[in-house]
């Protein structure tokens, strides 16, 4: 009887997730390049990549799950004579946009993501999967403006510089659920329905977090 409960509490303590950084927040600047996929540009995202900078938040579940929070801002431009785009108009276009995205999403680290002792596997590099729900608003030097809901959705890669110092890279294709981003909307004179546009954007951004907000390590804590 007593090997039973040893397996079954070996087992439940097998089953909690193991927490690998000593602390609950990460704040940071990120930095890098955005692109653009859609009626001007239907081949390559990096054709015209432009500048994009912003800020996260990201909250440390375990060392496996993390939840973040992103406002970015990005340029993005094409000109359909980049791919030699026909129309039925037979005319062309090109356009340079100001991109507003916020986002939230949730991280999964391949490994357990962390500094510790080294029974317990933790490691201070790890390539993790994203995805997320957001939404974007986009201006024109013209005045006009688009907004679009979007699914952020890619991978990246993380790793501990110091105790509360981390460095990242992380690459994201966002689907947006509208087709104005680069103020051309139905070209062919085909309406899209709110799935099926033919605008995408994305980051390809680095990343530097400063830790905070310090977990209680004691067991039975009692203020």
């Amino acid at each position: 009887m007593r090997r039973w409960l040893t397996i079954v509490a070996l087992a439940m303590m097998a089953a909690i997730p193991a927490v690998a950084q000593e602390y609950r927040f990460e704040v940071g600047p990120t930095l890098g390049i955005t692109g653009y996929l859609g009626d001007v540009n239907n081949r390559n995202p990096w054709k015209h990549p432009g500048l994009a900078a912003g800020a996260m938040l990201r909250y440390v579940a375990n060392s496996r799950w993390a939840f973040k929070g992103n406002l970015t801002y990005g340029r993005i431009s094409g000109s359909s004579r980049d791919f030699d785009i026909k129309w039925p108009e037979g005319y062309g276009a090109e356009f340079k946009s100001n991109l507003y995205d916020l986002s939230a999403t949730a991280e999964f680290n391949f490994f357990h993501f962390g500094a510790g002792p080294r029974y317990k596997n933790y490691k201070r590099i790890s390539p993790y999967m994203v995805l997320g729900l957001g939404a974007v608003l986009s201006t024109t030097g013209k005045g006009n403006t688009g907004f679009a809901l979007t699914l952020p959705m890619g991978v990246g890669v993380k790793f501990k510089l110091k105790e509360r110092l981390n460095l990242g890279f992380e690459l994201t294709m966002r689907k947006d659920f509208g087709d104005n981003l680069d103020n051309i909307s139905d070209p062919y004179g085909i309406v899209h329905g709110f799935a099926k546009n033919t605008d995408w954007h994305s980051f390809a951004l680095f990343t530097v977090t400063y830790e905070f907000s310090k977990r209680c390590t004691k067991c039975h804590y009692v203020e």
